[in-house]
Order: C-alpha cells, then sequence, then structure tokens
C-alpha cells in the first residue's frame, strides 16, 4: 500500500512557474513507477507525465512536453513535476500517482487527493 499526498499547488500567472512535489509512504517507494495527471473543470482526466524506478526513463503528454519535467528523489520518497510557461489551460487539479509496474497514460494503481493549480492570464 501507497499513500500519497502533494503540495505545492496554487495560483500562478501565465508563463510563471509551479512546482509540485508528492511525498510517498511505504519503503518500496523507489521501485514504483510514478506519474501525474490531471484533470480540468469540466474536461476528462489526462495524463500528464510519468517517471521510471530509477528516474532515467520519463514520458510526457504533448501537451506539456518542453515546459513540464517529472523528477524523484527516492532518498526522500518523493516525486516532483516542475511546471514552467504555465498557460491558463493548465488549470486543473493535479493527481500524484503510483504504480507497481507502470504508470499508462490511464491508468495507475495508487492516487493522492490532488493539488489544485489555477494559472491566471
Amino acid at each position: 500500500q501507497v499513500q500519497l499526498v502533494e503540495s505545492g499547488g496554487g495560483l500562478a500567472q501565465a508563463g510563471g512557474s509551479l512546482r509540485l512535489s508528492c511525498a510517498a509512504s511505504g519503503r518500496t517507494f523507489s521501485s514504483y513507477s510514478m506519474g501525474w495527471f490531471r484533470r480540468a473543470p469540466g474536461k476528462e482526466r489526462e495524463f500528464v507525465s510519468r517517471i521510471s524506478w530509477s528516474g532515467s526513463s520519463t514520458y510526457y503528454a504533448d501537451s506539456v512536453k518542453g515546459r513540464f519535467t517529472i523528477s524523484r528523489d527516492n532518498a526522500k520518497s518523493t516525486v516532483y513535476l516542475q511546471m514552467n510557461s504555465l498557460k491558463p489551460e493548465d488549470t486543473a487539479v493535479y493527481y500524484c500517482v503510483a504504480d507497481r509496474v507502470v504508470v499508462t497514460s490511464t491508468r495507475a494503481d495508487y492516487w493522492g487527493q490532488g493539488t489544485q493549480v489555477t494559472v491566471s492570464s
């Protein structure tokens, strides 16, 4: 069982930056694939990014590629999402996820409660 707690959300201006953090409980954090999803108001849930257990492999949705960076610190059991060049369309609740095998674009084993990101124009 893994528990995920997100932090770092808030309000930013278009073109600005925010960094999300996700602290995970459990001794086997370093073996989990981690990732981020988001849900904007009135829209379907959307895959954002994932990172392999070692951090050597990352993957991004086209909508955030080149602007967002995912990383992890296994010693701290924490995964990060650095969001730069924010756009109003990035406004959403962002969810940290974990999977025992691999986070895919449609599913993950464990989900956090979410953190709100609001980007003003």
